[in-house]
């Protein structure tokens, strides 16, 4: 078979997609030799290689339609990202930030397109609609640098929603007027759709999406489509209620939020595919509307572009900046913001157009438009790398004096424990991944003194074989895993040795709900663990999927709070809850709320808490009983005989839950400071 000599610009599709994927690996490669940007680079190199550049590629449907895409997904993956209690907590700040961020530039649009530009009521508020939006062409940055959940982050990605579905209400608006189509059936059919759409996706989208992590077990590639199905599914709902595709994926990252944890394999799975294919063809069909040929083809159009980017950068800067006096950020934070929101593209293009199609624009104003967006393309990145490394360095100070020794985390495996894919969720859960430590698993071979040495080998070697799955699974969320097998003749002085050789902090241990036979808290091996341990210990009775966790319920026994490891253990829990995307109530047993209250403060938990009392532990069972269900996660805070916080009650206490509790259960024991004797895993007792 002859094959011929590709032509330009090229239209084969193989080769198109080769030529795409070249870009996306070195463009960003050569650019940060030269600090800057890697995704400027992929607009640089479309506009290059586009139909108004060299015409390598031209603009078709396929690089549209991925365009499209990857906008979309780009809306998503933000709003996955964004602490939804933070988001709710500084909802008013988006809101204020939202509004200033349409209105100061629409105002100032309107005003200057109609005094000065010439242009009829109509377009001028079109004029000034296209700015009005603005696009987080620079968000990319944000999630490299690790500051997508700072507060002014945060507060910007929340008031794009805003931004954008006002400067499209605005073009909805405009149009119909200009088609005469403005009247009381239009507003009737607007209102409605956009309170049926946004009222169904938030309620209906968390109850799917809770019954379908709940229920289906399967491959994870089944979980990812559904979330790519929630997705699109929603953006096309959002184009039926007359606003942009845009405003439903992030309408729909909101709603399935609490639904995929950050540091899972699914998020990880959600960012892989976005970053590495579906955004940066995004940014490579916005670099290929680029021409810098019209900035020669007239006055007008050179008058033009010249408006939009005084108008842009000083409306939207001022936009920040009234946010920032209003609510005290600092000069990085304001910058941030301001180049997060000084990004133009999808909106800016839609509107643009239509007014085109429609006659209340005319060429000048589309090629102004694109000047505009190669500009604040080159622009919005590189503010936002410039302060948000600012940013970076003060939060990395508060880091450093919250958490001064990295985590090391163990799960122990039984020889073939049920689920051990929940277990390694928590570790995840669990985890920080700025301290860059992988997760070690343990599994203990018990040694009998009468079995053949070659059984043992065998069965040694079954172990590991089945503990390559946890290395697959730690794989899938980029969680490096060093699985350990040990022979002993006491398995829970296995445990315990293999957590001291590998200084690990915190241990994680299955408990099937099932009491010892000798009548202790767990099974014999757990309650050996426990005492001879001295690192926070969480027993793990975990049968419900982590993602659909409604909330987490936290009983406090009294004098807890003078045990040594409890700040510890409450920073712990939080990173769960936070994870989870699930708000804390805290029960206090027998003692005073209040003064928990003022200890839970100091931490600053990143998710809401709510304080009970419950006057006994009788009370506490009743109100478990009838108050949590199936996705709620119960976390009892133990304490080990001897130190503070202990409660003879508490030794039963596991196994009364056990039965009452249908939801997920966590034992939890803080870590022992004060030991004199590391050596006591070699008790045999």
């Amino acid at each position: 078979m002859t094959v011929a000599a590709p032509t330009l610009p090229v239209d084969d599709p193989i080769l198109v997609f080769g030529i795409a994927t070249f870009v996306f690996l070195t463009a960003p490669l050569v650019l940060q030799r030269y600090r800057l940007p890697g995704i400027v680079g992929i607009i640089l190199v479309g506009a290059a290689i586009g139909p108004n550049g060299l015409s390598v590629l031209d603009r078709g449907e396929t690089i549209v339609l991925l365009g499209e895409v990857g906008l979309v997904y780009l809306m998503f993956v933000a709003a996955l990202e964004i602490n939804l209690t933070q988001f709710v907590e500084y909802r008013d700040r988006s809101l204020v930030f939202g509004l200033l961020s349409f209105v100061v530039p629409q105002v100032i649009g309107t005003v200057v397109g109609y005094a000065f530009l010439g242009l009829s009521f109509g377009a001028a508020a079109l004029f000034a609609a296209i700015f009005a939006s603005h696009t987080l062409l620079a968000y990319p940055i944000v999630t490299q640098l690790g500051i997508a959940k700072a507060e002014s982050v945060t507060v910007t990605i929340g008031g794009t929603i805003v931004t954008d579905t006002l400067a499209l209400l605005v073009l909805a608006v405009v149009v119909a007027a200009e088609v005469g189509d403005l009247g009381a059936l239009f507003w009737l059919e607007l209102s409605a759709g956009l309170v049926i759409f946004f009222v169904g996706v938030w309620v209906l989208v968390p109850r799917i999406g809770r019954w379908f992590f709940r229920s289906v077990r399967r491959e994870s590639y089944f979980e990812f489509l559904f979330v790519m199905t929630i997705l699109f599914g929603c953006a096309y709902l959002a184009e039926l209620a007359q606003v942009e595709p845009i405003v439903g994926a992030f309408l729909a990252g909101l709603a399935l939020n609490r639904s995929i944890p950050e540091r899972g394999t699914l998020m990880n799975r959600i960012e892989f595919v976005g970053n590495a294919l579906f955004i940066p063809f995004f940014l490579l069909s916005v670099g290929m509307l680029v021409d810098v040929r019209v900035l020669v083809a007239g006055l007008e159009t050179v008058t033009l572009a010249a408006a939009f980017l005084v108008l842009v950068v000083t409306t939207k800067y001022l936009a920040a900046r009234l946010t920032a006096r209003l609510y005290g950020y600092s000069h990085a934070e304001t910058m941030t913001m301001f180049g997060l929101s000084v990004g133009q593209a999808a909106a800016a293009l839609a509107i643009v157009l239509i007014g085109f199609d429609v006659g209340l624009f005319g060429d000048a104003m589309l090629n102004a438009v694109v000047v505009m967006i190669l500009v604040v393309s080159v622009v919005s990145p590189a503010v936002v790398d410039r302060f948000g490394r600012r940013l970076v360095r003060a939060t990395g100070r508060l880091d450093s004096r919250r958490s001064l020794a990295p985590e090391r985390i163990m799960v122990s495996f039984s020889r073939d424990p049920q689920y051990r894919d929940r277990l390694l969720d928590l570790a995840v859960i669990v985890r920080e991944p700025e301290h860059e430590q992988p997760l070690y698993t343990v599994t203990v071979v018990r040694s009998v003194a009468d079995v053949d040495p070659t059984a043992i080998e065998t069965e040694v070697a079954d172990v590991e074989a089945a503990l390559a799955d946890a290395e697959t699974y730690g794989a899938g969320s980029e969680v490096p895993v060093e699985a350990r097998t040990s022979v002993e003749r006491d398995v829970a002085s296995g445990i315990v040795r293999t957590a001291i050789e590998n200084r690990i902090t915190t241990l994680i241990v299955g408990w099937d709900g099932r009491p010892s036979r000798t009548g202790g808290t767990f099974s014999t091996v757990i309650n050996r663990v426990v005492r001879r341990s001295r690192q926070l210990v969480m027993i793990s009775h975990v049968r419900q999927p982590l993602n659909a966790t409604s909330e987490v319920v936290l009983a406090l026994p009294r004098g807890i709070e003078r045990n040594a490891g409890f700040y510890g253990t409450l920073r712990t829990i939080d990173r769960i809850a936070t994870q989870l995307g699930a708000p804390i109530r805290i029960v206090v047993v027998g003692d005073d709320p209040a003064q928990f209250e003022r200890l839970v403060e100091l931490l600053e938990p990143d998710v809401s808490v709510s304080f009970e009392r419950a006057a006994d532990w009788s009370q506490l069972l009743d109100r478990l009983r009838d108050d949590v269900d199936e996705t709620s996660l119960v976390v009892t805070l133990s304490a080990r005989r001897g130190t503070r916080g202990w409660d003879p009650e508490l030794e039963a206490l596991p196994r009364r839950l056990s039965g009452r509790v249908d939801g997920n259960l966590l034992v939890v024991y803080p870590a022992v400071r004060d030991r004199d004797d590391d050596r006591q895993f070699l008790r045999f007792d």
